[in-house]
Protein backbone atom coordinates (compact mmCIF):
# COMPACT_ATOMS: atom_id res chain seq x y z
CA UNK A 1 0.00 0.00 0.00
CA UNK A 2 1.21 3.20 -0.55
CA UNK A 3 2.40 5.86 1.96
CA UNK A 4 0.99 9.00 2.19
CA UNK A 5 3.04 11.64 1.86
CA UNK A 6 4.17 14.25 4.91
CA UNK A 7 2.06 17.24 3.83
CA UNK A 8 -0.89 14.99 2.93
CA UNK A 9 -0.74 13.46 6.59
CA UNK A 10 -0.38 17.37 7.80
CA UNK A 11 -3.08 18.15 5.91
CA UNK A 12 -5.16 15.44 7.40
CA UNK A 13 -4.27 15.96 10.77
CA UNK A 14 -4.87 19.45 10.55
CA UNK A 15 -7.60 20.43 8.07
CA UNK A 16 -9.52 22.04 10.31
CA UNK A 17 -6.86 24.89 11.40
CA UNK A 18 -6.34 26.07 8.23
CA UNK A 19 -7.53 26.38 4.26
CA UNK A 20 -6.15 24.57 1.38
CA UNK A 21 -3.99 26.88 -0.81
CA UNK A 22 -5.20 26.66 -4.45
CA UNK A 23 -3.32 26.56 -7.77
CA UNK A 24 -2.66 29.93 -9.07
CA UNK A 25 -3.09 31.47 -5.72
CA UNK A 26 -0.53 34.04 -4.65
CA UNK A 27 1.42 33.44 -1.27
CA UNK A 28 4.22 34.73 1.08
CA UNK A 29 7.13 32.70 1.10
CA UNK A 30 10.11 32.64 3.36
CA UNK A 31 13.60 31.51 1.88
CA UNK A 32 15.14 28.72 3.65
CA UNK A 33 17.77 27.05 1.54
CA UNK A 34 19.44 27.59 -1.65
CA UNK A 35 20.68 24.50 -4.16
CA UNK A 36 21.96 24.13 -7.38
CA UNK A 37 19.38 22.30 -8.56
CA UNK A 38 16.19 23.26 -5.76
CA UNK A 39 15.35 26.41 -3.80
CA UNK A 40 13.24 25.40 -0.64
CA UNK A 41 11.00 28.39 0.85
CA UNK A 42 8.61 27.41 3.87
CA UNK A 43 5.48 28.59 2.88
CA UNK A 44 3.46 28.38 6.33
CA UNK A 45 0.82 26.71 6.98
CA UNK A 46 0.80 25.16 3.87
CA UNK A 47 4.47 23.18 4.44
CA UNK A 48 7.37 23.75 2.24
CA UNK A 49 7.75 25.23 -1.27
CA UNK A 50 10.20 24.43 -3.70
CA UNK A 51 11.15 26.20 -6.81
CA UNK A 52 13.26 23.68 -9.62
CA UNK A 53 13.55 22.88 -13.15
CA UNK A 54 12.78 25.69 -15.70
CA UNK A 55 10.96 27.39 -12.53
CA UNK A 56 14.46 28.00 -10.95
CA UNK A 57 15.67 28.81 -14.56
CA UNK A 58 12.96 32.16 -14.75
CA UNK A 59 13.58 32.82 -11.56
CA UNK A 60 17.70 33.64 -11.62
CA UNK A 61 17.15 37.24 -11.61
CA UNK A 62 14.94 37.53 -9.02
CA UNK A 63 17.06 34.94 -6.63
CA UNK A 64 20.40 36.37 -7.35
CA UNK A 65 19.38 39.32 -4.60
CA UNK A 66 17.30 37.10 -2.15
CA UNK A 67 18.77 35.74 0.72
CA UNK A 68 17.92 32.72 3.59
CA UNK A 69 15.22 34.71 5.64
CA UNK A 70 13.50 36.55 3.59
CA UNK A 71 9.84 36.65 1.98
CA UNK A 72 8.92 37.01 -1.27
CA UNK A 73 5.58 36.41 -3.22
CA UNK A 74 5.00 33.05 -4.89
CA UNK A 75 2.53 31.76 -7.18
CA UNK A 76 1.25 28.05 -6.77
CA UNK A 77 2.00 25.93 -9.58
CA UNK A 78 0.85 22.71 -7.64
CA UNK A 79 0.24 22.22 -3.77
CA UNK A 80 1.90 18.83 -3.70
CA UNK A 81 4.97 16.97 -6.29
CA UNK A 82 5.69 13.57 -5.65
CA UNK A 83 8.09 14.65 -3.00
CA UNK A 84 5.53 16.06 -0.64
CA UNK A 85 6.57 19.67 -1.91
CA UNK A 86 4.10 22.69 -2.78
CA UNK A 87 5.57 23.65 -6.19
CA UNK A 88 6.12 27.30 -6.67
CA UNK A 89 6.83 29.93 -9.59
CA UNK A 90 7.93 33.42 -8.63
CA UNK A 91 8.25 34.66 -11.99
CA UNK A 92 4.79 33.71 -12.63
CA UNK A 93 4.17 35.41 -9.30
CA UNK A 94 5.65 38.72 -10.30
CA UNK A 95 3.50 38.99 -13.28
CA UNK A 96 0.57 38.62 -11.72
CA UNK A 97 1.23 40.76 -9.11
CA UNK A 98 2.08 43.31 -11.96
CA UNK A 99 -1.10 42.59 -13.77
CA UNK A 100 -2.86 43.01 -10.43
CA UNK A 101 -1.26 46.51 -10.31
CA UNK A 102 -2.28 47.59 -13.09
CA UNK A 103 -5.70 46.61 -13.03
CA UNK A 104 -5.71 48.32 -9.89
CA UNK A 105 -4.25 51.52 -11.22
CA UNK A 106 -7.19 51.31 -13.98
CA UNK A 107 -10.13 50.82 -11.30
CA UNK A 108 -8.85 53.96 -9.66
CA UNK A 109 -8.52 56.24 -12.97
CA UNK A 110 -5.29 57.00 -11.66
CA UNK A 111 -2.53 59.01 -13.85
CA UNK A 112 0.47 57.85 -15.08
CA UNK A 113 3.81 59.65 -16.71
CA UNK A 114 5.45 57.08 -18.68
CA UNK A 115 8.43 56.83 -20.63
CA UNK A 116 7.67 56.47 -24.71
CA UNK A 117 10.65 53.39 -25.20
CA UNK A 118 8.97 52.89 -29.13
CA UNK A 119 6.92 53.70 -32.24
CA UNK A 120 5.27 51.76 -34.73
CA UNK A 121 2.91 53.25 -37.66
CA UNK A 122 0.11 51.86 -35.14
CA UNK A 123 1.23 53.88 -32.12
CA UNK A 124 3.64 54.48 -29.11
CA UNK A 125 5.43 51.55 -26.49
CA UNK A 126 5.95 51.83 -22.77
CA UNK A 127 6.64 50.49 -19.99
CA UNK A 128 3.95 50.58 -16.99
CA UNK A 129 4.89 48.27 -13.60
CA UNK A 130 7.30 46.37 -15.53
CA UNK A 131 4.60 45.26 -18.37
CA UNK A 132 4.80 46.49 -22.22
CA UNK A 133 2.48 48.88 -22.83
CA UNK A 134 0.41 50.07 -25.94
CA UNK A 135 -0.54 53.84 -26.77
CA UNK A 136 -2.49 53.67 -29.83
CA UNK A 137 -2.62 56.53 -32.37
CA UNK A 138 -5.93 57.19 -32.09
CA UNK A 139 -5.88 57.96 -28.33
CA UNK A 140 -2.60 60.17 -28.82
CA UNK A 141 -4.04 63.81 -27.32
CA UNK A 142 -4.37 66.39 -30.83
CA UNK A 143 -1.33 68.34 -29.91
CA UNK A 144 0.86 64.94 -30.67
CA UNK A 145 -1.40 63.23 -32.95
CA UNK A 146 0.80 62.67 -36.30
CA UNK A 147 -0.51 65.89 -38.62
CA UNK A 148 0.20 63.61 -42.12
CA UNK A 149 -1.97 64.80 -45.24
CA UNK A 150 -1.93 61.99 -46.99
CA UNK A 151 -1.77 59.10 -44.81
CA UNK A 152 1.38 57.88 -45.45
CA UNK A 153 2.39 55.21 -42.93
CA UNK A 154 5.97 56.28 -43.03
CA UNK A 155 5.05 59.92 -42.57
CA UNK A 156 3.00 58.79 -39.37
CA UNK A 157 6.01 56.86 -38.34
CA UNK A 158 8.80 59.77 -38.61
CA UNK A 159 6.41 62.04 -36.64
CA UNK A 160 5.73 59.31 -33.83
CA UNK A 161 9.49 58.49 -33.30
CA UNK A 162 10.16 62.30 -32.71
CA UNK A 163 7.93 61.58 -29.20
CA UNK A 164 10.36 58.43 -28.74
CA UNK A 165 12.35 59.38 -25.29
CA UNK A 166 9.88 61.61 -24.46
CA UNK A 167 6.99 61.28 -21.59
CA UNK A 168 3.10 61.63 -21.54
CA UNK A 169 0.81 61.71 -19.19
CA UNK A 170 -1.61 58.57 -19.64
CA UNK A 171 -4.65 56.49 -18.08
CA UNK A 172 -4.58 52.90 -18.23
CA UNK A 173 -8.05 51.71 -20.34
CA UNK A 174 -7.25 48.33 -21.06
CA UNK A 175 -6.27 45.13 -19.28
CA UNK A 176 -6.02 41.68 -20.60
CA UNK A 177 -3.86 39.25 -18.57
CA UNK A 178 -4.31 36.48 -20.95
CA UNK A 179 -3.67 38.23 -24.16
CA UNK A 180 -0.52 40.31 -22.59
CA UNK A 181 -2.79 43.33 -23.81
CA UNK A 182 -2.33 47.01 -21.64
CA UNK A 183 -3.49 49.96 -23.43
CA UNK A 184 -2.95 53.29 -22.05
CA UNK A 185 -4.12 56.47 -23.40
CA UNK A 186 -3.09 60.17 -23.47
CA UNK A 187 -6.60 61.74 -25.25
CA UNK A 188 -8.34 60.37 -21.95
CA UNK A 189 -6.71 63.12 -19.90
CA UNK A 190 -7.36 65.65 -22.14
CA UNK A 191 -10.66 65.01 -22.40
CA UNK A 192 -11.28 65.12 -18.71
CA UNK A 193 -9.44 68.00 -18.06
CA UNK A 194 -11.82 69.78 -21.14
CA UNK A 195 -15.33 68.51 -20.03
CA UNK A 196 -15.88 71.25 -18.11
CA UNK A 197 -15.40 73.74 -20.72
CA UNK A 198 -17.20 71.71 -23.11
CA UNK A 199 -20.14 72.06 -20.97
CA UNK A 200 -20.43 75.51 -22.05
CA UNK A 201 -21.26 74.24 -25.57
CA UNK A 202 -23.92 72.15 -27.54
CA UNK A 203 -24.62 70.82 -30.80
CA UNK A 204 -25.95 73.45 -33.06
CA UNK A 205 -23.77 76.41 -31.49
CA UNK A 206 -21.36 78.41 -33.85
CA UNK A 207 -17.94 79.14 -33.02
CA UNK A 208 -15.21 80.97 -34.52
CA UNK A 209 -11.83 79.16 -34.77
CA UNK A 210 -8.30 78.87 -36.12
CA UNK A 211 -7.51 76.08 -38.38
CA UNK A 212 -4.88 73.84 -36.36
CA UNK A 213 -3.98 71.08 -38.86
CA UNK A 214 -4.73 69.29 -41.90
CA UNK A 215 -4.91 65.32 -42.13
CA UNK A 216 -5.87 63.20 -45.48
CA UNK A 217 -9.63 63.01 -43.49
CA UNK A 218 -10.47 66.21 -42.40
CA UNK A 219 -9.07 69.25 -40.69
CA UNK A 220 -8.85 70.46 -37.20
CA UNK A 221 -9.98 73.58 -35.24
CA UNK A 222 -9.04 75.10 -31.94
CA UNK A 223 -11.37 77.38 -31.04
CA UNK A 224 -10.92 81.09 -30.62
CA UNK A 225 -12.26 81.70 -27.25
CA UNK A 226 -11.19 78.60 -25.79
CA UNK A 227 -7.90 77.04 -27.48
CA UNK A 228 -7.64 74.18 -25.33
CA UNK A 229 -10.74 72.49 -27.27
CA UNK A 230 -9.49 71.13 -30.78
CA UNK A 231 -12.81 69.67 -32.73
CA UNK A 232 -12.48 68.10 -35.84
CA UNK A 233 -14.18 69.20 -39.29
CA UNK A 234 -14.35 66.15 -41.39
CA UNK A 235 -13.41 66.02 -45.06
CA UNK A 236 -17.16 65.11 -46.13
CA UNK A 237 -18.27 68.30 -43.21
CA UNK A 238 -16.10 71.02 -45.06
CA UNK A 239 -17.86 71.73 -48.64
CA UNK A 240 -20.99 70.71 -50.39
CA UNK A 241 -18.83 69.56 -53.04
CA UNK A 242 -16.70 66.35 -53.27
CA UNK A 243 -13.33 66.99 -52.65
CA UNK A 244 -9.96 64.68 -52.38
CA UNK A 245 -8.32 67.00 -50.48
CA UNK A 246 -8.90 69.35 -47.38
CA UNK A 247 -6.54 71.47 -48.30
CA UNK A 248 -8.65 72.13 -51.19
CA UNK A 249 -10.63 74.02 -48.99
CA UNK A 250 -8.93 75.00 -45.61
CA UNK A 251 -5.24 75.91 -44.67
CA UNK A 252 -3.52 75.73 -41.29
CA UNK A 253 -3.95 79.34 -39.51
CA UNK A 254 -6.97 79.94 -41.57
CA UNK A 255 -9.84 81.66 -39.29
CA UNK A 256 -12.83 79.80 -39.81
CA UNK A 257 -16.31 79.88 -38.36
CA UNK A 258 -17.81 76.53 -37.93
CA UNK A 259 -21.13 74.82 -36.53
CA UNK A 260 -20.58 72.17 -33.46
CA UNK A 261 -22.36 68.89 -35.19
CA UNK A 262 -21.67 66.68 -31.92
CA UNK A 263 -19.89 66.42 -28.81
CA UNK A 264 -19.65 62.94 -27.25
CA UNK A 265 -16.88 61.77 -24.70
CA UNK A 266 -14.74 64.70 -24.63
CA UNK A 267 -14.68 64.92 -28.88
CA UNK A 268 -15.69 68.08 -30.94
CA UNK A 269 -17.14 67.72 -34.68
CA UNK A 270 -17.63 70.29 -36.52
CA UNK A 271 -19.23 71.34 -39.88
CA UNK A 272 -18.35 74.07 -42.13
CA UNK A 273 -20.66 73.48 -45.22
CA UNK A 274 -23.26 73.49 -42.50
CA UNK A 275 -23.24 77.40 -42.83
CA UNK A 276 -23.09 77.85 -46.27
CA UNK A 277 -25.74 78.25 -48.52
CA UNK A 278 -26.50 74.64 -49.90
CA UNK A 279 -25.90 74.37 -53.62
CA UNK A 280 -28.10 71.28 -54.22
CA UNK A 281 -30.99 72.60 -53.04
CA UNK A 282 -31.42 74.76 -56.32
CA UNK A 283 -29.98 72.28 -58.49
CA UNK A 284 -33.23 70.90 -59.93
CA UNK A 285 -33.70 74.58 -60.98
CA UNK A 286 -30.72 75.02 -62.76
CA UNK A 287 -30.11 71.47 -64.30
CA UNK A 288 -32.75 69.59 -65.76
CA UNK A 289 -33.00 66.31 -67.59
CA UNK A 290 -33.11 65.94 -71.72
CA UNK A 291 -30.30 69.08 -71.93
CA UNK A 292 -27.04 69.51 -73.12
CA UNK A 293 -24.66 71.15 -71.06
CA UNK A 294 -20.95 71.56 -71.01
CA UNK A 295 -18.22 70.49 -68.26
CA UNK A 296 -14.79 70.06 -67.43
CA UNK A 297 -13.31 66.42 -65.60
CA UNK A 298 -12.66 66.91 -62.60
CA UNK A 299 -11.69 63.17 -61.50
CA UNK A 300 -12.13 59.32 -62.21
CA UNK A 301 -12.73 56.67 -60.04
CA UNK A 302 -13.38 52.92 -60.66
CA UNK A 303 -17.18 53.84 -61.16
CA UNK A 304 -16.97 56.66 -64.05
CA UNK A 305 -15.40 60.33 -63.97
CA UNK A 306 -16.86 63.49 -62.05
CA UNK A 307 -18.00 66.34 -64.27
CA UNK A 308 -17.50 69.65 -63.21
CA UNK A 309 -20.51 71.90 -63.99
CA UNK A 310 -20.50 75.15 -61.69
CA UNK A 311 -18.05 75.61 -59.02
CA UNK A 312 -20.38 73.57 -56.63
CA UNK A 313 -22.19 70.82 -58.61
CA UNK A 314 -20.74 67.72 -60.31
CA UNK A 315 -22.33 65.27 -62.12
CA UNK A 316 -21.34 62.02 -62.75
CA UNK A 317 -21.07 59.99 -65.89
CA UNK A 318 -20.82 55.76 -65.42
CA UNK A 319 -17.96 53.83 -66.26
CA UNK A 320 -20.50 51.35 -68.31
CA UNK A 321 -20.68 54.12 -70.94
CA UNK A 322 -17.24 54.02 -72.31
CA UNK A 323 -16.87 49.87 -71.75
CA UNK A 324 -14.59 50.05 -69.36
CA UNK A 325 -11.82 52.42 -67.46
CA UNK A 326 -9.09 52.16 -69.97
CA UNK A 327 -11.59 52.75 -72.49
CA UNK A 328 -13.30 55.83 -70.26
CA UNK A 329 -9.65 57.26 -69.87
CA UNK A 330 -9.33 57.04 -74.02
CA UNK A 331 -12.11 59.07 -74.84
CA UNK A 332 -12.20 61.88 -71.86
CA UNK A 333 -9.36 63.59 -70.68
CA UNK A 334 -9.15 64.88 -66.66
CA UNK A 335 -9.41 68.84 -66.79
CA UNK A 336 -10.66 68.98 -70.09
CA UNK A 337 -14.22 69.96 -71.28
CA UNK A 338 -16.75 67.89 -73.14
CA UNK A 339 -20.18 68.51 -74.41
CA UNK A 340 -23.16 66.23 -72.05
CA UNK A 341 -26.17 65.12 -71.80
CA UNK A 342 -28.25 65.33 -68.43
CA UNK A 343 -30.08 61.73 -68.14
CA UNK A 344 -31.07 62.56 -64.45
CA UNK A 345 -31.21 64.82 -61.43
CA UNK A 346 -31.50 64.05 -58.42
CA UNK A 347 -31.04 66.41 -55.58
CA UNK A 348 -31.86 64.81 -52.84
CA UNK A 349 -29.15 62.57 -53.81
CA UNK A 350 -27.03 65.06 -54.60
CA UNK A 351 -26.47 63.26 -57.77
CA UNK A 352 -26.51 64.39 -61.75
CA UNK A 353 -26.24 61.70 -64.30
CA UNK A 354 -24.70 62.74 -67.66
CA UNK A 355 -24.19 60.64 -70.77
CA UNK A 356 -21.58 61.84 -73.53
CA UNK A 357 -22.92 63.73 -76.55
CA UNK A 358 -21.97 61.95 -79.46
CA UNK A 359 -20.21 64.38 -82.12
Amino acid sequence: MKTESPLKQILKDKSGLFTLVKPGEIVEARLLEKNPRAVYFDVSPFGTGVVYGLELVNAQPILKGLNPGDTIAAKVASIENDDGYVELSLAEAGKQKAWDSVKDIQEKSEVLTVKITGANAGGLMAQVSDLPAFLPVSQLATEHYPRVSDGDREKILEALRKLVGGELQVKIIDVNPRNNKLIISEKEIVSESIKATLDKYKADDVVAGIISGVANFGAFMKFADHPEIEGLIHISELDHRLIENPKEVVNVNDAVTAKITEIKDGRVSLSLKALKPNPWDTAGEKYQAGSAITGKVSRFNPFGAFIALDDDIQGLIHVSEFGGVEEMKNQIEAGKSYPFHIESVKPEEKRIILKLKKT
